[in-house]
């Protein structure tokens, strides 16, 4: 008896291990965009080390192609732009601007949108009612206006344009997380901590917020590369960085006159933009296959 229960046991075993739900694993692609991102992140800290200066001029090597070595001796991998500026420092340097721009903005707007998110899902009635229609009607005025109005009152900086572009994404949070609130208050494990006499806020914080943070987490993901091509898009209109400080949008914009001459002054940063851009959203879209259990694989 005790042999032919080992006699089968190997065959269960393989069975149980084919049957056993298995993960999804990180496609190549989003592992080499990963990998760019990363890069692309320790460039920005290192920056100072490893590029030159964003901001020296030498007219002697202005808007030359790229090359490794220049007439002033120094090599410009990816050109020199209309003041003699080495392309690749500025590219460098500017996705600092980029990144800390949008995960500031990300911040700002998951904080505001989150808690009126809650809020709202939470409480339902009029308060469900005033957020909800204060989110419809930012949906329904541009946010390039907005953005100006903004700039025009407080000035063009760094703090005002994380807080423009912050405001500008707290919506996103506030809808998605208030579907899913009110959902779970109605829960049975939300009404037994109810009926246990649990405060609001702790049936918030440690039993509502818990549940949706996965969702938080991709919302925020998305986000982040929306924040990146707002802050291009701002300082592409002059409303962003101010120059000489190196961003994205800013050179994008400078390389407008000398697109026929000198396309790599606008060609590489935009080319940086695009694939940052595509990444970070990508990057989203897996996490929410990951994170979302109706969409998991077996």
């Amino acid at each position: 008896m005790a042999s032919s229960t080992l006699a089968h046991a190997p065959a269960d075993l393989e069975t149980l291990q084919q049957t056993r739900p298995r993960g999804r694993r990180m496609p190549w692609l989003m592992r080499l965009g990963l990998g760019f991102l990363l890069l692309l992140a320790v460039l920005a800290v290192i920056a100072p080390w490893v590029v030159q200066d964003p901001e020296r001029q030498s007219l002697r090597v202005r808007l030359k192609p790229p090359t490794w070595e220049g007439a002033d001796g120094r090599a410009h991998l990816l050109g020199t732009d209309h003041l003699g500026r080495d392309v690749l420092a500025r590219v460098v340097f500017g996705s600092r601007v980029s990144l800390v721009v949008g995960l500031a903005a990300v911040t700002v707007g998951g904080l505001i949108g989150s808690t009126l998110g809650l809020i709202a899902g939470y409480r339902g009635g009029r308060v469900d009612a005033v957020i909800m229609t204060v989110a419809d009607a930012q949906l329904a005025f541009p946010f390039v206006l907005l953005a100006i109005g903004i700039i025009a009152v407080l000035g063009p900086s760094f703090p005002t344009l994380v807080v423009v572009i912050g405001l500008s994404g707290w919506v996103s949070y506030a809808r998605i997380l208030r579907a899913q609130v009110l959902v779970l208050r109605g829960r049975e494990f939300v009404e037994a901590i109810r009926g246990l006499g649990g405060s609001v806020a702790r049936v918030v914080l440690r039993h509502v917020l818990p549940n949706v943070l996965a969702s938080l987490v991709v919302v925020a993901t998305l986000e982040l590369a929306r924040s990146i091509i707002l802050e291009a898009t701002l300082s592409f209109l002059g409303l962003g960085i101010q120059p000489p400080t190196p961003s994205w949008g800013g050179m994008v914009q400078e390389g407008r006159e000398y697109l026929d001459s000198a396309w790599w002054i606008s060609t590489f940063p935009g080319i940086v933009l695009m694939v940052t851009s595509i990444v970070v959203s990508r990057t989203g879209d897996w996490l929410r296959d990951i994170l979302d259990p109706t969409l998991r694989g077996e």
